[in-house]
């Protein structure tokens, strides 16, 4: 059987990734002794969970064929790999991520013309050795794993770290300088792989569940009944992607109309609804949305 050998973030992304596949449709299982090669309830897909660091280089060298990870670290390992959608999904939100400089609030660097030979603490070291060529400015750039903030200003001037939040940063009295570069997940794939048409089709196929599962995390399913007299007016109050459905009832003088909508708007229009006369007003959720 074909398999596509897939690479699937470990780490802060590692659980987000997996609720998104459940959603789409992918059951993914850690069993205990192998934790990088979890199982999933589709016998093409053959995952390693990789972190996410690692998985552009991997999926460029052909090692695996297609996988999610960060722009920033495509951008950071400069790899040369197909990217196939972008996925705004991060480890606790639904919003990019944003690589920055940051620096000691009240210290004298205001700019990265202050960096001018301090030194900086980051896990994206070719990124920042780019960031500061093309700035004009000679830094020592030292690799750290990780908690960055906890060694400004003892060990280091300044840092380059991804924030989704910045409650780090400012837990540890840091402050944005520049932001370097904003990050989404991306679905990327090894260019030999996506020109051979099976690969090609089966990732296009996880891509577009994907998209559909995130697409579906900000919408709601709304249906109701409405009397044709009032027809016109509970129309003018529905938002949709497209015409709602409307469906006749037993009763002519009355039709289902169903809709989908933004979640957030659903708690302003529920009231005009009803008081336009709606009734049996049903608020649902949805899996996935594939436009």
């Amino acid at each position: 059987m074909l398999k596509l050998k897939l690479g699937i973030p470990k780490g802060s992304l590692q659980e987000a990734t997996f609720a998104l596949f459940r959603k789409a449709g992918y059951d993914f299982r850690m069993s205990s002794g192998r934790s990088y090669h979890p199982t999933v309830d589709d016998p093409e897909i053959e995952p390693l969970l990789i972190r996410p660091q690692e998985i552009s280089r991997y999926i460029e060298s052909g090692i695996l064929e297609a996988g999610l990870t960060g722009k920033d670290w495509i951008v950071n390992n400069g790899s040369d790999v197909y990217e196939v959608a972008d996925f705004s999904y991060s480890k606790a939100t639904l919003n990019p991520i944003k690589v920055v400089l940051a620096a000691l609030n009240g210290s004298d660097i205001k700019s990265v013309k202050d960096l001018e030979g301090k030194t900086i603490a980051t896990e994206y070291v070719q990124l920042t050795e780019r960031y500061l060529e093309q700035n004009g400015v000679k830094a020592h750039v030292e690799f750290s794993w990780g908690a960055c903030e906890v060694k400004v200003p003892e060990l280091v001037d300044a840092i380059v770290v991804n924030t989704e939040t910045g409650n780090s940063l400012r837990a540890h009295n840091l402050g944005i300088i520049d932001t370097i570069l904003t990050s989404t997940t991306r679905l990327v794939a090894n260019k030999d792989a996506w020109a051979d048409d099976w690969k090609r089709n089966k990732i296009e196929n996880v891509a577009m569940l994907l998209r559909g599962a995130l697409n579906a995390e900000v919408l709601v399913g709304l249906k109701m009944n409405v009397a044709r007299s009032n027809f016109d007016h509970v129309m003018s109050i529905l938002p949709s992607l497209k015409q709602p459905t409307v469906s006749p009832l037993s009763d002519p003088d009355w039709v289902a109309l169903e809709i989908i909508v933004e979640e957030v708007v659903v708690r302003d229009i529920i009231p005009g609804l009803k008081r336009a006369g709606a009734e049996g007003i049903v608020e649902y959720p949805l899996n996935k949305v594939v436009y």
